[in-house]
């Protein structure tokens, strides 16, 4: 299955998926907001792993989920603490479907798809 990768993904909030498979999680990194959005339009999965982009590469392991709703919000910040005015932050509901672990990944306009092959849970190796 094909699934839009969401990298750099808190370990806290995997934790807290694989205990409650529905979760908000919030997005700032602008590479996993434009994931959300190719998600949206191309109606796939994500594959979220605590892994930086940088490192995702086959056999990569993470978790499965389904995008049910997601919303851009525009948030402003002190200018004192950054060179920008605002940050654009995403909320973006999922359920987990699964374990999986990458077998091929390809650039798409700077966003990484991923196919990814379900795994079972005594397949899993992340610790």
């Amino acid at each position: 299955m094909e699934a839009v990768i969401l990298a750099g993904i808190a370990r806290r909030v995997l934790d807290e998926l694989l205990k409650n498979p529905y979760r908000t999680i919030e997005l700032r990194s602008a590479r996993n907001v434009l994931a959300i959005e190719e998600a949206i339009n191309d109606a796939l999965r994500l594959f979220l792993t605590y892994d930086p982009f940088e490192d995702v590469s086959t056999g990569t392991e993470g978790l499965l989920a389904e995008l049910m709703e997601a919303k851009e919000l525009e948030t402003r910040i002190p200018w004192e603490e950054s060179d920008e005015r605002e940050i654009t932050v995403c909320r973006a509901k999922v359920r987990l479907i699964g374990l999986g672990r990458i077998v091929e990944v390809e650039r798409r306009d700077g966003i990484l798809i991923a196919k990814v092959r379900e795994l079972f849970p005594h397949e899993m190796s992340i610790g």
